[in-house]
């Protein structure tokens, strides 16, 4: 059985409400980040919401990857952790449906759970208490699915957690030793303060395909300018895939630069952008297609979940 990819990362519900710029200012919320917390912050944040819908979906950054690749027709596998209680059933029931790998135990404890903040521009806020998904571990890693796959992708998240960062290293390695290429995604600006020097570390020495927007780019370099910081990337011998919002997107490839045009739509919420415009390069290049084309269906793939409620790609 061959595998596109092999993704790692943390399985996250969300839970996703609308709120306006004041609500966050009044609960001293910083705006269009990812922000650990308690469970006890989010029931009081969504308390103070309940006004508001709640929309429920099973998530996490690579896992909606995983999940979109599956989607456009690809074959992909996911390692992550969640609880024996509902949300951990559903999630499991959910990667089940779509055709997933995905070897989840009956873990005590909670499922991880995001509450997911949109504001009227679109832009999500993210709330995020990481349950058992924080305890994911090397034991969780599956070397015959690696083997099996062309690429592992590797959710930056999980080098904020010692035990997360060992099975992601440990996913690392075994790729390195069958030969399966390695893609990562730096996941949120905030991470370079913590995990620069993991990160330099890997761009230097394993990683295959960097994923990360501008905001990232610039943090992780130094540079003042994105095709600058992407070249700075891509020195290393890393193929590189920068985001920049509604101006598109440059992939360096083989030295080549690739300039991606956005694609125009109305958006309502930026939430999974950046993790379905990965699965389109990463099932491009896994399936065929060019890195111009596959660039182009990443594209293509984040305008249409921004237009949508949500960071699964509706039917």
């Amino acid at each position: 059985m061959n595998i596109n990819v092999y993704g790692v990362g943390n399985a996250i519900m969300d839970l996703q409400v609308q709120c306006d710029d004041a609500f966050l200012q009044q609960h001293a919320i910083e705006k269009g980040i990812m922000s650990l917390t308690q469970a006890e912050e989010q029931q009081r944040i969504l308390q103070a919401l309940s006004s508001q819908e709640v929309n429920y979906c099973s998530g996490g950054s690579a896992a909606n990857t995983m999940v979109a690749i599956a989607a456009m027709g690809g074959s992909a596998a996911y390692a992550g952790k969640v609880a024996e209680d509902d949300f951990g059933q559903q999630y499991a029931a959910d990667f089940q449906a779509l055709g997933i790998h995905f070897a989840a135990s009956n873990h005590a404890g909670d499922t991880g759970t995001c509450v997911v903040l949109i504001t009227p521009d679109a832009q999500r806020t993210m709330l995020t208490n990481l349950g058992v998904s924080a305890t994911l571990s090397v034991a969780d890693i599956d070397e015959q699915r690696i083997q099996q796959a062309e690429y592992v992708y590797i959710e930056g998240y999980l080098f904020a957690g010692e035990t997360s960062k060992a099975a992601a290293l440990h996913a690392i390695t075994l790729a390195k030793k069958h030969h399966t290429k390695v893609a990562l995604t730096i996941s949120d600006p905030f991470l370079i303060d913590i995990c620069r020097d993991d990160f330099q570390k890997l761009i230097e020495n394993d990683v295959d395909l960097l994923f990360c927007n501008e905001a990232e780019a610039l943090a992780l370099t130094g540079k003042s300018a994105a095709l600058d910081a992407a070249q700075d990337i891509h020195q290393h011998g890393v193929n590189v895939a920068l985001t920049l919002g509604e101006k598109g997107s440059i992939i360096i490839h083989e030295g080549e630069v690739i300039s991606v045009a956005g694609v125009q739509v109305q958006a309502v919420d930026t939430t999974g952008a950046g993790d379905m415009y990965a699965a389109g390069v990463l099932y491009g290049i896994t399936n065929g297609l060019t890195w111009t084309e596959s660039g182009q269906k990443a594209s293509a793939a984040a305008a249409k979940i921004v237009a949508q409620l949500g960071a699964r790609l509706a039917p």
